[in-house]
């Protein structure tokens, strides 16, 4: 299959790109600018556009039978002087709708979206934060297009860790340096509460599978590990050998902020996919210990 992984150059669509070219798919990646030059990306072909400029044209997008729509919009890609609500709406609700709506009319038959898993487990707050209803109203337009041409699916993540070699990913980089006690003044903690996480290769596989053979038109619940922040950031420090505790303390982490917390701090997310759904898929499960492990191993300090 030809695919496009819009956001191909970033970690989750990165390492679709590459596991889907593993699995013998002829891939490109698209995003506003190329693939990091370190990593196996730079060898695929680059499509470059930006979907909430409107850039990508028909043309671009008529080559390729699925498109893997994994370009993230949150806290991290706040435009300089844009307010987060006005930007996650016209983004989600307005922009990646639209953007799969052109795929479609570019002939595109698959169109797999990687959405968010708020909607799912926090609906109570639609009404209240816009950044969940945006990733819900996303959801809404994609489905709405799935017809008997065009097979349209979403797969719902939640918290996502990995990477991809060779990449630079800042967040995971400080992690590893607070993890080996690198960060001076730093108290080693976590946020009261938890989530549910996800490695970006059990998400790699869900898209995999999504593609072969997810229900047209449904959004899936993906989760893997249910982990409270302290755990979460102990796995960090576990594999960077480092064995001071790492408690949960109710106040606000420099590294992971409250604002990127939406059930809020304090509040712990808990859930298991559906097993019917994970076998469809195709997925791994219990693999998020093994993934900080990669990121450790990838950005820790050699001296």
């Amino acid at each position: 299959m030809k695919i496009l992984v819009v956001g191909g150059t970033g970690m989750i669509g990165g390492h679709a790109a590459l596991h889907l070219t593993s699995l013998g798919h002829d891939v490109a990646v698209a995003g506003r600018r190329p693939p990091q030059e370190t990593t196996e990306l730079a060898k695929l072909p680059f499509v470059q556009g930006d979907f909430m400029e409107g850039t990508f044209t028909k043309e671009q997008l008529a080559p390729f039978d699925a498109v893997v729509f994994a370009a993230g919009n949150d806290i991290r890609h706040l435009p300089k002087g844009t307010k987060f609500d006005d930007h996650v709406m016209r983004s989600n609700a307005e922009c990646v709708p639209q953007f799969a709506a052109l795929c479609k009319e570019a002939g595109v038959r698959h169109f797999i979206h990687v959405g968010s898993f708020y909607p799912h487990i926090a609906p109570e707050l639609m009404d209240k934060i816009p950044y969940i209803r945006s990733r819900k109203l996303a959801v809404e337009g994609i489905v709405a297009l799935a017809d008997d041409n065009f097979h349209a699916v979403s797969l719902d993540a939640p918290f996502v860790v990995g990477t991809v070699p060779g990449m630079s990913l800042p967040m995971f980089e400080m992690y590893t340096r607070y993890a080996e006690g690198k960060l001076e003044g730093m108290e080693a903690f976590g946020p009261a509460g938890g989530t549910n996480f996800i490695s970006c290769q059990s998400l790699s596989e869900a898209i995999a599978g999504a593609l072969e053979r997810g229900e047209n038109g449904k959004a899936y619940l993906l989760g893997d590990e249910n982990l409270g922040f302290a755990e979460y950031f102990g796995l960090f420090f576990k594999a960077a050998g480092n064995d001071v505790p790492v408690p949960a303390l109710d106040k606000e982490h420099p590294m992971l902020p409250d604002i990127g917390i939406y059930t809020g701090r304090g509040n712990y997310v808990t859930y298991e996919p559906d097993p019917a759904d994970v076998e469809l898929l195709g997925y791994r499960r219990h693999d998020v210990t093994r993934a900080v492990n990669e990121v450790v191993d990838q950005y820790r300090s050699r001296a």
